[in-house]
């Protein structure tokens, strides 16, 4: 058995480069890194692709709710933090990742956006707001979250009922984020994308949530946020008026598991039945989602993939911001690709064709993607294992009541967002968006690669050349693969371990069609690790005996692979019938967080958590189209 020391990772693809000081500079200063016209001259080309690491969702304290949790960090600290340097949390401790990223977005609420740090400033223009006077006085972890929910409750207010939004203080916090963006941005080394966070909800709390991604540094004056309107097409018609004055854009959905059904429902804004137009509009604007961060994981559902046995990962059950349950029909994005294969069968258009991205959805500044390394998502609210309720509350008796009831349970230590791109540049980064050749990851940095096409030799796989050929005769995951009469496409995937996590142990083929009217879905095992090999009949991979010791975290010594690759025909494939294949990659068992609380706090565990979890990777799609 053996457990890797945070301290000892290295990690394949950069150096650990960690600042020795912490940071408690205010966002609104001028931060200590190289300015923008002092960035590398040399910036590396690569006409294969390199996979870069990012995230795309980091609140900073101009969010309202972040500020609210106790952050007191800003954009400039977030990026430092992305680039290797130490920062710090709410509660005091050191926040630093083991190595730097790759790009980053801060993507602060753009409702109420800045707000909060001018309704604690007494001199502020909003300052001497009954809201902002009764805020100040908020105490303790229950004082935060009653302050929060009255401040949720006046986003029903249309923007011009509302008296303590305000205009001036959205500009000025807006100005100062797209500053920190360009002062951080460095070209070849370091990547920066001008973001916000679009966060509508419906008039249940049912989760809308988008971050807006612009390509380029030319940023609007104002935003269009929930406030304006929380209606996504809204949303969309003014991107696309942003796209006709030369700025390119997306938005990303997340938390779909949260959405009570509502972020792939079958019907348009007011209801209507989709169409062409909605469509093509949608997939202009929303080319990706972000099916994982700390808020779970929306992949799919046990209920909605019974025979997937690797289905239950970081599910959270709840709305986002409730304990209120999410109803599951309409929140996952396999059902999604689904539904949208068989809209693209009847009625000729798909609105849900997206690549897949992961995200940290961090409120502290910092993504936490580590499982042993964990700090929670939402500052003061979550800092202590006892809040997490992954150990028992100080003094409680055995039985009911021993754990604290909590969401924040079901948070995980996740993801990452990562695109195949030319260059660590913007413009690159965000071709690979939109082009979809993008996968996500539940944290740890797996290297993860697929093609699909005709005419590969058998063994590409395992050939020195096998990607370039590949990408020469296939198309990449995000793309589509048009039919071609009597011939069956292959598949070609490559995968390569985090040397800080565990090894892999499988590659998965998930496969979706629409064959007689009906969706159908299927999980193949196509690579195994340790030697072995899928069952013929099963198409699963024998146990490889990885296991973990619970009272240390220790992990199977000298079992799983640095590296899996496979070349994977369908032995089902009806080149008739439309379908979407993409790769899951699983790592060997290693423990949760909430494992690694306990065995710190010399505590029994929460037996209602899992003890382990199986960290992942999963590629965006290819869309077979006959």
């Amino acid at each position: 058995m053996n457990a890797i020391p945070r301290a000892l990772r290295t990690l394949p693809l950069a150096l650990l480069a960690v600042g020795c000081s912490p940071s408690e500079q205010a966002a609104d200063e001028a931060p200590s890194s190289q300015p923008a016209e002092a960035v590398s001259n040399a910036i590396e080309v690569n006409p294969l692709r390199n996979a870069y690491f990012g995230d795309l969702h980091v609140h900073t304290n101009w969010s309202f709710d972040a500020f609210m949790f106790g952050n007191r960090t800003g954009p400039d600290d977030a990026y430092r933090f992305a680039k290797g340097e130490t920062i710090l949390h709410p509660s005091g401790r050191e926040m630093s990742l083991p190595a730097p990223l790759d790009f980053q977005a801060v993507t602060d609420h753009g409702i109420y956006l800045g707000m909060m740090r001018a309704m604690f400033d007494p001199d502020s223009v909003v300052g001497s707001h009954p809201v902002s006077e009764q805020l100040r006085q908020a105490r303790g972890a229950e004082g935060l979250r009653t302050g929060f929910l009255e401040l949720i409750d006046r986003f029903a207010l249309p923007r011009e009922e509302d008296d303590l939004d305000n205009p001036e203080v959205h500009r000025d916090a807006w100005e100062r984020i797209v500053e920190a963006a360009e002062r951080h941005n460095d070209p070849g080394t370091f990547t920066t994308f001008i973001g916000y966070e679009y966060s509508s909800a419906g008039g249940n709390m049912e989760n809308l949530h988008r971050n807006v991604i612009f390509r380029g540094s030319d940023a609007p004056e104002a935003i269009f946020s929930a406030h304006m309107s929380t209606n996504p097409e809204d949303l969309w018609d003014w991107m696309d008026a942003q796209r006709g004055l030369g700025r390119d854009l997306i938005a990303i959905p997340h938390n779909s598991n949260g959405s009570d059904g509502w972020m792939f429902r079958l019907t348009d804004w007011s209801r209507q039945p989709f169409t062409a137009e909605y469509a093509d509009q949608r997939m202009r604007n929303e080319p990706l989602v972000e099916n994982t961060q700390v808020k779970g994981t929306s992949d799919t559902h046990p209920a909605l993939s019974p025979n997937d046995e690797w289905a239950d990962f970081e599910i959270m059950t709840v709305k986002v911001a409730t304990d209120e349950p999410s109803q599951v029909p309409g929140s996952y994005v396999r059902e999604a690709f689904l539904n949208g294969l068989m809209l693209e069968e009847k009625q000729g258009f798909n609105p849900f064709a997206f690549g897949v991205i992961g995200s940290s959805d961090s409120h502290v500044s910092a993504g936490s993607f580590e499982e042993d390394d964990y700090w929670g998502k939402i500052g003061l609210l979550d800092a202590t294992p006892e809040q997490r309720g992954s150990v028992p509350v100080p003094g409680a008796e055995q039985g009911e009541g021993m754990f604290a009831s909590t969401r924040n349970s079901e948070f995980g230590a996740s993801g990452l967002a990562v695109a195949w791109a030319e260059s660590n540049t913007r413009e690159s980064i965000f071709d690979a968006f939109r082009r979809k050749e993008t996968y996500s990851t539940s944290g740890p940095r797996m290297l993860l690669r697929f093609f699909s096409g005709y005419g590969f030799p058998e063994d590409i796989a395992t050939r020195a050349d096998g990607v370039e050929m590949a990408d020469q005769i296939g198309v990449p995951m995000g793309a589509d693969l048009v039919g071609l009469k009597g011939a069956v496409p292959g598949f070609v995937v490559w995968a390569t371990r985090d040397a800080g996590s565990a090894p892999l142990q499988r590659l998965q083929m998930v496969k979706g069609w629409v064959a007689d009217g009906e969706m159908q879905e299927k999980v193949f095992d196509i690579a195994c690790s340790d030697g072995l090999a899928p069952d013929a009949e099963t198409h699963r991979c024998p146990d490889n005996g990885a296991s973990v010791d619970l009272a240390t975290c220790e992990i199977s010594a000298d079992v799983g692979a640095a590296t899996l690759s496979a070349y994977w025909r369908d032995p089902h494939f009806d080149s008739g019938a439309r379908a979407f294949y993409y790769v899951r990659a699983l790592e060997n068992p290693t423990c949760r967080w909430s494992t690694w609380d306990a065995i710190r706090s010399n505590a029994a565990p929460n037996p209602e958590l899992h003890a382990t979890i199986q960290e992942r990777a999963w590629s965006s799609p290819v869309w077979y189209r006959p």
